[in-house]
């Protein structure tokens, strides 16, 4: 009985010693100013079709100590590394420079899947997405919406926890989302840093939200 309790009270300590770490690295995003420091390595999430469509037009916004750039699709992905490889070879054709990678995990849900099949997936993602994520080591995780981010995002949050490095979660959501987030919005609205929505009605149910109008 000893024994139980003693393994029941270090359970709750460590338990609690996570959620203070999580407040702490949670709280400190606006304290976090990696482009002071230099090039800042920004890991890009890519989704299939509008969603890849979409980050490379942001992407675009951005200058060039934005680099290395790290893209990460979905394995299932067929279109997206084309698109890339255009984007970047466009950027080097105007003179910016700059290094890029492109990177693949298992997609973490397909449309239409289950929502319990999902986590699993998902899960499965995640087992792929903490190594690599530790291996890259991103100032930025830069995103809009591909299931895929969140076991990424989820990667990037483990590095703070850990003390290895603060990595800054940027969301921005699609222009396609008027009157809801997406799953993976709703989930990454608890968590990012800064969490961009395109339009007003969504300022106004998500109050910790960032509405500059169309951006992308």
């Amino acid at each position: 009985m000893a024994v139980l309790l003693a393994l029941l009270t270090g359970l709750c300590f460590t338990v609690i010693c996570v959620i203070v770490r999580l407040l702490i690295v949670l709280r400190s995003g606006s304290k976090c100013k990696p482009g002071e420091k230099g090039p800042v390595c920004v890991l890009v999430v890519a989704g299939s079709g509008g969603h890849t469509t979409e980050i490379l037009r942001l992407m675009e916004s951005l200058s060039q100590s934005y680099s290395p750039r790290h893209y990460i699709i979905a394995d299932t992905d067929k279109m997206s590394e084309d698109k890339i490889r255009t984007f970047e070879k466009s950027k080097k054709d105007t003179g910016s420079k700059g290094q890029f990678t492109i990177q693949r995990i298992p997609r973490s849900r397909e449309v239409c899947q289950s929502w319990s099949s999902s986590v699993i997936s998902t899960l499965n993602a995640l087992l792929y997405a903490v190594p690599l994520v530790f291996r890259l080591r991103p100032d930025m995780v830069l995103c809009n919406g591909p299931g895929t981010c969140v076991p990424l995002c989820a990667a990037g949050l483990l590095l703070g926890l850990l003390g290895l490095k603060r990595v800054l979660l940027v969301y921005v959501e699609s222009i396609c989302r008027v009157e809801s987030l997406s799953l993976s919005g709703k989930i990454l609205y608890h968590i990012s840093d800064y969490f961009f929505v395109q339009w007003s009605t969504l300022k106004d149910k998500y109050p910790k939200s960032i509405y500059l109008g169309r951006i992308v």
